[in-house]
């Protein structure tokens, strides 16, 4: 979390030791138990103003914090545009895409434009306003992420009446937000891995690793640094030229897509089916993969695209293409002899 601004009577201590006493920065913030970051960023600010020490007479409280943070500036002209943030945090998916990149385009556009400093801060505001939680940015091809939703759907057996309660698995890519899901009967290690291997058959390619929860089907031993994968799993990942970064555990952030991706799902899809009868796992993927279409095409707000666009420009071209034959299914058991 950013550190708040300081009052103008702190500012006036680093400003006073800065220019009236010489220190350097690093005593300054040893000496006021702030941030060796923070009090750089108080002495630039008032370099970039011209401030001396002592401040002119006169000067207080309120002048001083114009002069230290004046107020972002208007757009005069049609000179000055304001860049398309929705456009900009696209590219920015894109591999080797920096915002030093398209700051530069778009001063190239429009030479009398706003400076570094303006474009960044006034980007990260509009991320804040359109994903107020999300702080990662996801190379297009980069990473998929794969979950179980916590709701269940039913089928019921057409011969004994028996319902059984499917497991709804969910799979997001990181740029696009594309999105893939099916039920299975368990969250077994055979349904887990076969519903990758339908997955993605369904992106049509592969991306560079697949972010997986701790769930047991996936991981045995939960480590941050050197988790214990399954062996199956691992084949599975070795078979399609990709690897498996579980996230942390306790790190939701880790998975925020899968997780934005699952809460869609149960809205736009087990809602919608709620009150329908299902005698068959095919019928009942067949029903949620016409809804899966319908939520890919959709046009998401802030960014004037659905899912499948975003998924044709920026992830389909950077996925590894698929193996000639699926991976077929292997379950590994120590076995001790009789």
């Amino acid at each position: 979390m950013p550190t708040g601004r300081l009052n103008m009577r702190r500012i006036r201590d680093v400003l006073r030791l800065k220019f009236g006493q010489g220190l350097s920065e690093r005593q300054i913030a040893a000496s006021l138990d702030l941030g060796k970051g923070s009090v750089g960023g108080y002495v630039r600010r008032a370099q970039q103003a011209g401030l001396v020490w002592p401040l002119p007479d006169g000067l207080d409280d309120d002048g001083l914090e114009l002069l230290l943070f004046p107020a972002a500036p208007s757009v005069p002209n049609p000179d000055r545009p304001v860049p398309d943030w929705a456009k900009m945090d696209q590219e920015l998916r894109r591999p080797g895409v920096t915002r030093m990149l398209l700051w530069e385009e778009y001063r190239a556009a429009h030479p009398d434009g706003f400076a570094y400093t303006w474009f960044c801060t006034h980007f990260e505001a509009w991320k804040g306003r359109v994903r107020p939680t999300m702080r990662q940015t996801h190379v297009g091809g980069e990473k998929v992420f794969v979950d179980f939703a916590g709701d269940t759907i039913d089928v019921t057996d057409p011969t004994t009446g028996e319902v059984h309660a499917m497991k709804l698995f969910v799979a997001a890519m990181g740029a696009s937000n594309f999105i893939y899901a099916e039920v299975v009967a368990t969250e077994g290690l055979e349904d887990w891995i076969l519903a990758h291997v339908r997955m993605f058959a369904f992106l049509g390619g592969v991306p560079k690793a697949v972010v997986p929860d701790n769930l047991k089907s996936a991981v045995f031993k939960a480590d941050r640094f050197d988790p214990g994968l399954n062996r199956s799993y691992a084949e599975m990942a070795a078979h399609y030229g990709t690897a498996i970064l579980p996230a942390r555990p306790y790190k939701p952030r880790d998975k925020a897509k899968v997780e934005a991706a699952v809460q869609g799902a149960q809205r736009w899809i087990l809602a919608r089916l709620r009150h329908r009868r299902f005698f068959s796992l095919a019928d009942l993927n067949a029903a949620i993969r016409r809804l899966l279409d319908e939520l890919n095409m959709r046009v998401m707000r802030g960014y004037g695209a659905s899912r499948a666009d975003l998924f044709a420009t920026l992830d389909r071209p950077q996925l590894q293409p698929l193996p000639p034959h699926p991976y077929e299914f292997a379950r590994w058991k120590r076995a001790r002899v009789a």
